[in-house]
């Protein structure tokens, strides 16, 4: 056989090697996209140590948690106000960690969710120190993400709380406080994910957006709860609106007109749409199914996992 038909023959060899390498590539890659990450809040969960909750969990295959401290061995978190963090040393905070790591479970968030919207100048200065100190103690363990809303406030008399979210001081002073926080997560290498939710300051996916927008900070991101907003967007919305911010995602349900959130499966939210929009948008960032404790998470974990099936996804 001459030289030039084996230079041929190795030339094609090589194509064919490289074709096949490139077949994988696009493969893996895909594989990647159409994976997508399944945690749990550990909100509800309140009649559990945090030892036992990660035993519970880690036998379920839950491999990623957005922690909040509402166990019974760390009594530590109050929706829209903040908490005495004086016994939360950074040894307990280890000793918290720990837990779930011996069970192969990481925390990927800590939710903080203080009040960022009260009129009180002193009283939004206090709950921006204690954010503070969560991001140190969370710093301490490797959790470098934290979730917030922007918080509500009803003056006294008032008819209702939406009243003081849409006034235009309101916008400006948010917009202050959060860069504050911005400055404060920059100093801690920190991340905070502000959740919407329809009936509070940060209403619509537009708005979170132009929010996002005004504050100007890498620091500052959102978790977008499609629940939160279905009332008013669309799915698709949501995602066009908030696309470029999102970094995690929760699961849970809201049925159409109706104040009160519900377990996945419970609601309106068409789960196969959210899980497909998810893996184009943002494939990486993590689902966490919330509102539901140590009674009730089962279900709502199998639906969004037949959910994740039925899209044609697997769970990573």
């Amino acid at each position: 056989m001459g030289q030039d038909a084996l230079s041929r023959r190795e030339a094609a060899r090589l194509a064919g090697m490289a074709a096949l390498a490139g077949a994988g590539l696009a493969n893996a890659q895909r594989a990647r996209r159409n994976a997508v990450t399944l945690g749990m809040s550990t909100a509800q969960f309140r009649q559990q140590t945090n030892a036992e909750l990660a035993k519970l969990l880690g036998g379920e295959g839950i491999r990623t948690i957005q922690l909040f401290l509402t166990q019974t061995d760390s009594n530590y978190w109050k929706y829209n106000s903040r908490s005495d963090l004086t016994g939360l040393t950074p040894e307990r905070m280890e000793a918290i960690a720990s837990a779930y790591r011996s069970e192969g479970i990481s925390i990927d968030s800590i939710g903080v969710y203080a009040n960022l919207i009260h009129p009180d100048p002193s009283e939004r200065s206090a709950n921006l120190r204690y954010f503070e100190a969560m991001m140190k103690l969370g710093a301490g363990v490797g959790v470098r993400t934290f979730v917030t809303e922007a918080g509500h406030y009803q003056a006294e008399g008032a008819a209702s709380r939406e009243q003081h979210h849409w006034q235009e001081q309101t916008w400006r002073t948010v917009v202050d406080t959060v860069k504050g926080l911005a400055r404060a997560a920059e100093s801690h290498n920190a991340v905070v994910l502000l959740e919407p939710y329809f009936q509070g300051f940060l209403a619509t996916a537009k708005r979170v957006r132009t929010f996002l927008e005004a504050v100007g900070s890498p620091r500052i991101r959102t978790l977008l709860d499609p629940a939160n907003l279905l009332e008013v967007n669309d799915l698709e919305e949501m995602f066009l609106q908030l696309g470029p911010w999102i970094e995690a995602f929760h699961a849970k349900d809201r049925k159409l007109h109706v104040t009160r959130g519900v377990a996945a499966g419970e609601g309106d939210l068409d789960y196969r749409k959210f899980l497909l929009l998810v893996t184009e948008y943002k494939s990486h960032a993590p689902i966490i199914v919330e509102y539901v404790g140590a009674d009730t998470f089962r279900g709502a974990l199998a639906y969004v996992r037949r959910a994740i099936r039925e899209a044609g996804l697997v769970e990573g």
